[in-house]
């Protein structure tokens, strides 16, 4: 089964940007970068969890998915099979480059890449953050979670839901808005989709979690003072509690930058919600044109 979201890749002409932005404005740890210049950041134990690989366009390369070992994948990739899509498996350098010990992976119906990971390597050096702050809620929980915006809803959440397993958090339909909210783990949402306005999948946002509220509101001030667009102010949603604002990154997808999540658990019912904040989160500046997903078949270094 799928435990957390271990780790997300994007390609980006603007990959180098992320060097001082990954460290001075999210707090994340600059790593070793990988062979191809990818600029790779750690947010806690885990070797790296966020790659920015070099690209002529800005995209999403791929999301890895943490597992129960090589056999609970299998499974999962057995599922994926069965549904009608090919799977691949990693070789073993194309699984060194991802710091983990094997992953399998395919692309939805959407077109998005997913990579079905196991054994994610934890070096014996301690996480430092880029700048001084508490750090973030990972752990069990994974990096955070990642929305995208799908063309045929109803299909990728059958999919999402049957095939991989995700577990219904909750429903929000907000105006245009029609949103399904799914967790693997005590996380109010690992992943979220929401109904595409056209026919092509696009990547709405990454959410990372600090563990303290001082850290937001310490990254919506660096935000200001370094000219960082901020596309939603601070605010509170309605279904994960989640304390949060929304900024535009170098490689051009936003960012949801938050503190307090609300938990589930095995007996959580979902909800419905008819709105998506209680307060806040008010659209400031012209709001950027959601990111498309441009290369599912990701860099393999």
């Amino acid at each position: 089964m799928i435990t957390s979201l271990a780790y997300f890749g994007a390609t980006s002409p603007s990959y180098k940007e992320w060097e001082t932005f990954g460290p001075q404005v999210l707090g994340a740890e600059l790593v070793e970068p990988g062979p191809d210049g990818a600029v790779r950041l750690r947010f806690d134990e885990v070797a790296h969890r966020m790659a920015i690989h070099p690209g002529e366009k800005d995209g999403v390369a791929y999301v890895g998915w943490a597992t129960t070992g090589q056999t609970g994948a299998r499974r999962i990739a057995d599922s994926v099979s069965a549904y009608g899509l090919p799977v691949e498996q990693a070789s073993e350098p194309e699984a060194a480059l991802r710091k983990v010990m094997g992953f399998y992976w395919f692309i939805d119906p959407a077109g998005i890449r997913h990579e079905l990971a196991w054994g994610q390597m934890r070096p014996r050096t301690t996480f430092l953050p880029g700048r001084a702050m508490s750090g973030f809620r990972t752990g069990e929980q994974g990096l955070g979670h990642v929305v995208f915006a799908v063309p045929d809803l109803d299909k990728s959440d059958k999919f999402y839901r049957e095939v991989l397993g995700f577990q219904l958090s909750d429903t929000v339909i907000d105006g245009p808005i029609h949103a399904y909210f799914y967790h693997v783990n005590g996380r109010h949402h690992s992943l979220a989709i929401a109904r595409s306005p056209n026919e092509h999948a696009a990547f709405l946002h990454l959410m990372l979690e600090a563990n303290s509220l001082e850290d937001v509101g310490t990254a919506l001030d660096l935000c200001e003072d370094r000219n960082v667009p901020v596309t939603r102010t601070l605010g509170c949603h309605t279904n994960d509690r989640m304390t949060s604002f929304y900024l535009h990154s170098p490689s051009g997808f936003r960012i949801e930058y938050g503190w307090g999540g609300l938990d589930v658990d095995d007996l959580w019912v979902p909800r419905y919600y008819d709105r998506t904040s209680t307060w806040g989160h008010r659209h400031q500046h012209k709001e950027l044109s959601p990111f498309l997903v441009l290369d599912p078949q990701a860099p393999s270094n």
